[in-house]
Formats: structure tokens, C-alpha cells, sequence
């Protein structure tokens, strides 16, 4: 419990529920003590006038300059006062009570205070009076401030128990949000921990609340997902470096070996010697391609973004590549190019890669009379960049395997290439939050890339 207790006051939420707890309670405070000061101003004030208005109605007995009807009244209202909450006193012009309940000596006239200890009352009950002249007489009247200070007490004792009640309230109040918070907390920090100890596929629980820490375990799950996809990523290059650069780097020993023999023997290794600077310089490429990836992903080519038109990019695609499919007896269809399409924000050289890797694909794997065409439209708040054919497209099953590093389909094996093409494609597009969809034109398929419109 201890324990428990140590960690809660430790822990952010709680603290921050302490916090909101002490200001609410001082500003509810100062609230109260505002309320009470004009809470005592508003009594003093009906008890003035009160006195007064008594004063006003006794006073008023002597209109008619009869002191005896006077002297009567001030009688009356002092026998109704049996308890000393209320005092009257007339007195002469010596100082001599003609009649009250007590004797108002040296109070000046209007408003004054003053002390007194009177039968049935507490000591050193405080008074409030106002004296005045009638007719040659003093009229004094008197009123206890015991109800007065009794309504204060009353109101600082509720004011004192809402505060301690509302204090309760808030602290544990808080200390349950926090402990739930924390739990919340607790549960990311133990997801961490899973991750550093290579459980990569640990994830966060959500509420489903979409509250501010769901959005974040989100925003959270979906890095870890992509620290995911990266680690089984190298490790799938390693595993495809290990396998598919195996037999090149064989091959390199075995022709290396026969040009030593050759040279043991005197003979001609020229042949030997181009065939191995060929195998060597398909190694190096294959290694640059890997790296070219590797940069990509890591996002060093952000700071060179603009905004481009990916139809001009795809003009320019078309008349590098419209000849070359001629020579090797297909047709490169340019298609919507023409028309000012909404721009894209990225980086012109590796838009230009993405789409010449696309277009060259299709050269190396379609048969002669394929058509290859390009276009570029606007949906919505997408640019959709599309390069299609008309040949034998890819199997369903493998279209998601193509994008892997080093993957190649069992009937392009014999054509030249690393298997690295479609895999620098999808880094280049998700450099660019682009998205890539395969479609199935029957025949053929037709490889379109989804841009976001660029924003000013």
C-alpha cells in the first residue's frame, strides 16, 4: 500500500489533480471570503436601518409635543424586549432616565458601538445604537449584534465544512483519475518495455474513447508498426543478400579462378577478366540500389521538396523512353499529359526515378506489341499517376511480394535485373505519402500512384 501510495503521488496525472485541487480551492477561498465580507455588509446595513426606522416610529410620538405619550411608548417597547436584545432608553437633559429597559450615557449621537453585560445575555454583548435629540430629551435605541454575529458564525461554519468536504472530494477525485490515467500510463511504459526487449509486436491498448492518449497510443502503434515493417525489412534483405547474392559472388569466385588457371597455363583470360568486371559492376549496382533505398526511407531527401507537376514529369518519361520502345517493338502511349493538373509537393529526381523504374518494367517484362500507356488526373484531392500495359500482368498472389527487396517472379529471373526496381518505387512513394495500388487490367496491369494534392 505504501508502495502503491508512493507511486501515486509521483505520478504527473496526480499531481496535476493536486494542483487543479489547491486552485480551485483557493479561488472557491476567495470567493467565500468576498461572499462573507458582503454578506456582513448587506446585515450591518439592514440592522441600521432598522435601528433607524425604530427610532423614526418612536420619534414620532412626539409630534404632537406630549412627552407623556412618549415616555409611554419607549415603556412599551422596552417590556417587549424581555431578553436585552433590544434597548430603549429616554433621558432628561442631566443625564436621568425617564424610561427604558437601561441608561445610554456618553454615546454620541447617530451610529455608535459600545459594550455591555445585560441579564440573559452573553458577556460582552456588542450593540449597535443610534441616539437623537427629541424635544429636550435624549432617544437612544439599541440592537443586539448577537443574531447578526450569530448568521456570520453559522455561515463561516458551512463555509468551513463545504471546504473540507470539497477538498475530500477533489483529492480523491483526483487521486482516482490519476490512478486510472496512470494505469493508462503504465500500460504504454510497459509496451516500451516489450519493444526494447525485441517484442516488436507489442502494441498499446486502446479505450476507444479517442480521447488525447488514445490519439497518441495510436500515433504511438503506428510508429511501432513501421519500426516493424523496417526491422523484418532488414531482415529480409539480409536474408535475400544472403541467398540471391550468393550465387553472383559464386559465380565471380568460379570465373576469377578459371582466369588464374588460364594464367597458370599461359592462356588468353581476357574473356574470363570481362565477364568478371561484369558480375562485379551487377554486384556494385545491386549495393547502390540498397543503399539509394536505405537513404530514401531514412527521409534525407525531405529538405528538397517543391511543388512539381507530374505531368510534365511524365512528358518528359515519354520522350526519353518513346524510342526505345519502338527498338524493342512496343508502343509508349503518352495519355492526358497535356492538360494542368493540380501539383505535387516532392522531389523532382526521384519522381522522375519512381516513374522511369515503372516505365522500364514494363519494357523488360512485356512481350513485343505490348502498349504502355501513361496518364495523370485528378480525383478529388489526389493526383493519380498511372502507368499501364497490356501484358501479362502479375499473379494476384505475388503483387504484394514485388515491392520486397531482392524479390524477383520465377519467369523474370532470366531477364536482367536485381529485383530492386518496384522496392525503390515504394520508398519513393512513401517519401511522398503517395500510396501504390496494382490493378489487374485483364490484360495487362496498371501500376497507379496516389499523390496528395500539395497545399500553398
Amino acid at each position: 500500500m505504501t508502495e502503491a501510495w508512493t507511486r501515486l503521488l509521483r505520478s504527473t496525472p496526480f499531481r496535476l489533480a493536486l494542483t487543479f485541487a489547491f486552485l480551485f480551492m483557493l479561488a472557491f477561498v476567495l470567493a467565500g471570503a468576498i461572499v462573507y465580507q458582503m454578506m456582513s455588509a448587506d446585515l450591518a446595513e439592514q440592522l441600521d436601518d432598522t435601528i433607524k426606522e425604530t427610532y423614526a416610529v418612536i420619534a414620532s410620538a412626539y409630534a404632537d409635543n406630549d412627552p407623556k405619550e412618549l415616555v409611554e411608548i419607549v415603556e412599551s417597547h422596552a417590556t417587549r424586549s424581555p431578553k436585552k436584545e433590544q434597548l430603549f432608553s429616554l433621558t432628561d437633559a442631566a443625564g436621568t432616565r425617564l424610561a427604558g429597559n437601561f441608561t445610554a450615557a456618553g454615546l454620541p449621537d447617530g451610529f455608535s458601538m459600545f459594550g455591555a453585560e445585560m441579564p440573559g445575555m452573553p458577556p460582552d454583548t456588542e450593540y449597535r445604537a443610534y441616539s437623537g435629540s427629541v424635544g429636550a430629551d435624549t432617544l437612544t435605541i439599541a440592537f443586539s449584534l448577537s443574531e447578526t454575529e450569530e448568521l456570520e458564525t453559522i455561515m463561516l461554519m458551512s463555509f468551513g465544512w463545504a471546504t473540507l468536504i470539497i477538498t475530500g472530494l477533489a483529492v480523491t477525485g483526483g487521486a482516482l483519475l490519476a490512478s486510472r490515467v496512470q494505469r493508462r500510463l503504465d500500460g504504454i511504459a510497459a509496451t516500451m518495455v516489450d519493444v526494447s526487449h525485441g517484442r516488436l509486436d507489442t502494441r498499446i491498448p486502446l479505450t476507444g474513447k479517442d480521447d488525447d492518449i488514445d490519439i497518441v497510443s495510436s500515433q504511438v502503434n503506428d510508429a511501432l508498426d513501421r519500426l516493424s515493417a523496417l526491422v523484418e525489412g532488414m531482415k529480409q534483405v539480409s536474408a535475400d543478400i544472403a541467398h540471391d547474392l550468393k550465387t553472383p559472388l559464386n559465380r565471380l569466385q568460379m570465373i576469377l579462378e578459371s582466369a588464374a588457371d588460364k594464367a597458370a597455363r599461359r592462356q588468353d583470360v581476357s574473356d574470363d577478366l570481362a565477364d568478371a568486371r561484369s558480375e562485379g559492376h551487377q554486384i556494385n549496382e545491386t549495393f547502390d540500389a540498397l543503399l539509394r533505398i536505405a537513404q530514401i526511407e531514412a527521409g534525407a531527401r525531405k529538405a528538397r521538396f517543391t511543388d512539381v507537376d507530374l505531368g510534365e514529369i511524365l512528358r518528359t518519361i515519354a520522350e526519353i523512353y518513346t524510342d526505345v520502345a519502338e527498338d524493342d517493338g512496343k508502343v509508349l502511349s503518352p495519355t492526358q499529359l497535356n492538360e494542368m493538373v493540380d501539383r505535387v509537393h516532392g522531389d523532382r529526381e526521384l519522381l522522375t526515378q519512381m516513374f522511369a523504374n515503372l516505365v522500364e518494367n514494363a519494357l523488360r517484362h512485356c512481350p513485343p506489341g505490348t502498349t504502355i500507356n501513361l496518364t495523370v488526373t485528378r480525383r478529388g484531392e489526389r493526383v493519380l499517376a498511372s502507368v499501364a500495359d497490356n501484358g501479362p500482368g502479375i499473379p494476384p498472389g505475388e503483387r504484394e511480394k514485388v515491392f520486397q527487396r531482392l524479390y524477383r517472379l520465377d519467369h523474370s529471373r532470366s531477364t536482367p535485373g536485381s529485383g530492386l526496381g518496384l522496392s525503390l518505387v515504394r520508398a519513393i512513394a512513401d517519401l511522398h505519402g503517395a500510396t501504390i495500388a496494382l490493378e489487374d487490367r485483364k490484360p495487362g496491369l496498371a501500376v497507379v500512384v496516389s499523390f496528395p494534392v500539395a497545399t500553398a
